[in-house]
């Protein structure tokens, strides 16, 4: 289309071909991709540093060895890589990449997040704390010590709660509690979880926090020089009241009123001052009850899995070159939605390992849906929340209203049909 070519014409124009972007990624980041067909389609230099054992192969991307773990080893090599790139901007694809990205873009006179912001992005407790220091609102929270006495620190809650790790994502961990009872059996199933997290102060301590009822809403924007831009707010008309909160649809643009949308980008807005961001993206959930809107997570990444791809249905521009062009101060104004989109982040079902999906050529059929992706690969094993880590697969609809995107993500989802074997615990003698 004439349209479409016009666009690529024009974000062409936007960008100096000789603009270096460095990209700081785990080795396993599937957002890698992403980026780099971002940054080819504007004429972008990218650079990745990742902490992979193997450099990239050259074919594919020019690459330097970090280790995230190491600030100072890992800033002393992408220094030297400035001095032959000149680097515009430094973008973070995941969590584990956002404090080298704060500390990298300081040191290199580049417009920063103030260096704690990843701590405060990536730790509840933490979190909860600065946004109430600000007065922002916020539910009744508390961390339970777990080499102390659990129950008495226990005391006087209100229920329902929510018991969650202070630091994993993906809603992994969490679970609603009613009463003491269910919230003494939640600490307990999240307390295994725990043993994965880096920190002695990470594996020894629980968020606890008042469940707030009503609808749940993801925001999505970009940060240039402090200043925040909605690219968009979804709707997930599934109830997220627990016991367990596992994310299913996202559709896109919002029923909400301009009203609501505002009081939501002024919630983000606070809390990312709360927290000291000023450049990237920036996902958030947030749970909107009477004339309030709560702040629930936020991070300094775009959104996760492959839900990303839904804007690029509704936008035709995709989320990746919006964060590179916001990045290189060369932000586009957004395009409207002229139709609705949304993404299905299919559940995993039961715990067991894949043998296959069956039905999706089918599901593919159906009116409104753009495409079909099984992230699994069989022969792995699924594990459901709030152990698992991951879905099995997004589908993505595009239609002309909010309803026809619900019906045509519920009709495809009916078609698939998991097929499992059961797991085999293997004891050693």
């Amino acid at each position: 289309m004439w349209y479409l070519w016009f666009v690529e014409w024009w974000l062409r124009q936007l960008i100096n071909p000789m603009c270096s972007v460095l990209l700081l990624a785990p080795h396993n980041s599937y957002r890698i991709h992403a980026y780099l067909e971002a940054a080819q389609h504007l004429g972008v230099e990218l650079l990745i540093a990742s902490q992979s054992r193997y450099s990239l192969v050259s074919a594919v991307a020019k690459g330097i060895q970090v280790d995230f773990s190491d600030a100072a080893l890992s800033l002393r090599k992408i220094q030297a890589a400035h001095l032959q790139y000149q680097f515009k901007a430094v973008i973070a694809t995941d969590d584990a990449a956002v404090a080298l990205a704060a500390i990298v873009a300081e040191a290199l006179g580049l417009s920063a997040n103030a260096p704690d912001s990843a701590i405060l992005t990536q730790r509840k407790d933490l979190a909860r704390r600065r946004l109430q220091e600000r007065r922002l609102p916020i539910p009744d929270f508390r961390v339970i010590d777990l080499s102390s006495a659990i129950v008495e620190q226990l005391l006087g809650l209100e229920y329902p709660v929510v018991v969650k790790p202070v630091s994993m994502s993906g809603s992994r961990g969490v679970i609603r509690a009613n009463d003491q009872q269910q919230c003494l059996a939640a600490i307990n199933r999240i307390k295994p979880l725990l043993q994965e997290l880096p920190s002695f102060d990470e594996r020894q301590s629980i968020l606890i926090e008042g469940f707030i009822a009503g609808e749940e809403v993801a925001f999505e924007g970009l940060l240039h020089q402090g200043k925040l831009r909605q690219l968009t707010v979804f709707d997930k008309p599934e109830p997220m009241d627990g016991p367990f909160f596992e994310e299913s649809f996202y559709i896109s643009p919002t029923r909400h009123s301009t009203e609501r949308q505002q009081l939501i980008q002024q919630r983000v807005s606070e809390a990312c001052a709360a927290y000291g961001l000023r450049e990237g993206p920036v996902h958030a959930e947030l749970k909107l009850y009477g004339d309030q809107a709560y702040l629930i997570e936020m991070a300094s990444r775009t959104i996760g899995g492959d839900c990303a791809g839904v804007l690029k249905f509704g936008l035709n521009v995709s989320l990746e070159e919006l964060v590179l062009l916001q990045a290189l101060g060369k932000p586009i104004d957004i395009p409207l939605m002229t139709d609705s989109v949304g993404v299905l982040m299919i559940p995993i079902p039961r715990q067991g390992i894949l043998r296959r999906v069956e039905g999706i050529e089918r599901a593919k059929k159906i009116e409104g849906i753009a495409s079909i992706g099984i992230s699994v690969r069989e022969g792995y094993e699924l594990v459901p929340l709030p152990e698992g880590s991951s879905y099995l697969g997004f589908i993505f609809a595009k239609a002309s209203n909010q309803s026809q995107v619900e019906q045509a993500l519920r009709s495809a989802h009916a078609c698939l049909k998991i097929v499992t074997a059961a797991t085999i615990k293997v004891h050693q003698l």
